[in-house]
């Protein structure tokens, strides 16, 4: 049986973290009846694949971002899996028959194309995902107008319609509401047992790591703080959540940014492996943060 898994490569994606998120899940959650999962800043969805198919009590979830490419994505997995198959298959036997040089102008070609933002959803989608296997280190990076604008990567053998995982996401996606807008949003489509999971732009931990550029808007630190107080609100009502984020005081043991904002909760620090360090010896040092309302104590764990 394949597995549903994200379908594009995304910066900052939850693979590595996931053991960690499900030990701070709630003791019932595989117990409870008709829970609603609810994802305000879904991503490449590797929480979101790997919880619906871990735990079938969920009987509906809620999925956000702010990316209107991505949200067209999910919708298009979900409605119009084998048309978008079609479609990749014939990206893929055009591009791979090409020399660098041509596979490098047949990307920008259709790089300009996706930048129209005239296309159907199946075509959006369909080149939204050939320029995500095939653009340099998978990035999806916009400009001030929300262009695509990151140049071409060199693959020998690119992997552009992975028609399995797109039928399996399909299935799952058949019980998820798609969204696109501001993550305070999904509160207006709760359910009768909610549990959040929030998995918003990393604060950076310098001027120089900063990659704010995944939409035109910036998630600045007023968004963070409207975030923490979207959070308490959450606790306020009930609901249980979890919350990812970078840990500046790893970097720099002054800044209480996090725990400060988030100091009537659960903060625990977790090692996360970043392999995008030039140097070595400092992959997987830097600790990320897992927040949540849920009172569990965790110690310090590296993940793989």
């Amino acid at each position: 049986m394949i597995k549903a898994k994200p379908f594009v490569k995304w910066v900052g994606g939850k693979t590595q973290l996931i053991a960690e998120v499900e030990k701070l899940l709630p003791d019932d959650f595989s117990s409870c009846k008709e829970l609603t999962y609810i994802e305000p800043f879904v991503g490449g969805g590797a929480v979101l694949f790997w919880i619906l198919q871990k735990y079938p009590n969920i009987v509906r979830a809620v999925i956000n971002d702010i990316n209107p490419d991505l949200t067209t994505a999910y919708k298009t997995i979900k409605y119009n899996s084998r048309e978008l198959i079609e479609m990749l298959l014939k990206i893929q036997s055009e591009y791979l028959v090409l020399n660098e040089e041509k596979r490098k102008k047949y990307y920008l070609d259709k790089r300009s194309q996706f930048n129209t933002k005239e296309l159907g959803c199946v075509e959006n989608t369909a080149l939204f995902i050939y320029l995500n296997r095939t653009c340099f280190n998978g990035l999806y990076r916009v400009n001030s107008k929300g262009l695509f604008n990151v140049p071409f990567g060199s693959y020998a053998n690119p992997k552009i319609c992975d028609e399995q995982t797109i039928l399996a996401d399909s299935e799952l996606l058949q019980r998820v509401d798609i969204l696109t807008g501001d993550f305070s949003d999904t509160i207006n489509h709760i359910g009768k047992n909610n549990f959040f999971y929030f998995d918003p732009p990393y604060k950076p931990l310098s001027a120089t790591s900063s990659f704010n550029s995944y939409s035109k808007e910036d998630f600045n630190d007023k968004e963070q703080v409207r975030l923490g107080e979207f959070c308490r609100r959450i606790d306020q009502l009930g609901y249980s959540f979890i919350l990812s984020n970078s840990d500046v005081k790893g970097k720099n043991p002054q800044d209480d940014f996090f725990d400060e904002l988030y100091e009537q909760f659960e903060i625990q620090r977790v090692f996360a492996t970043r392999m995008v360090n030039a140097n070595a010896e400092k992959r997987g040092k830097l600790t990320e943060l897992l927040i949540t309302n849920q009172s569990k104590k965790v110690k310090y764990v590296e993940t793989i």
